[in-house]
């Protein structure tokens, strides 16, 4: 993995490409708020048809989930040391729908 410069974001990301998935990462399991939701939005505007987004944190990133909802999907998991691991893609065929700008999480 080689680490990467993102726009806006405030953690540390990192790239990696293995047969032809493009796979970006960022880890904010030690961060308060606004940092998740700040980076996930960063993240999430790198994402293509052969990319997905990792994102580690310390809890389910609930209130970002129904902001990006139309535009991309994701693949929530608990790891073994009770992290919140999403791994998120980019919809086929959808509209660029989502307001990067709502980067705060509001609670």
């Amino acid at each position: 993995m080689e680490k990467i410069e993102v726009l806006g974001a405030t953690v540390d990301f990192f790239k990696s490409i293995e047969d032809g998935l493009t796979t970006y990462q960022f880890d904010t399991s030690k961060c308060g708020p606004p940092d998740p939701m700040v980076n996930a939005m960063a993240g999430l505007q790198l994402l293509d048809d052969n990319s997905q987004l990792i994102m580690i944190n310390h809890k389910s990133p609930g209130g970002l989930f129904p902001k990006i909802g139309e535009e991309f999907s994701y693949v929530e998991e608990i790891t073994e040391d009770g992290q919140a691991k999403v791994t998120f893609s980019k919809n086929s065929n959808v509209s660029n729908s989502t307001d990067f700008t709502q980067n705060t999480c509001n609670g």
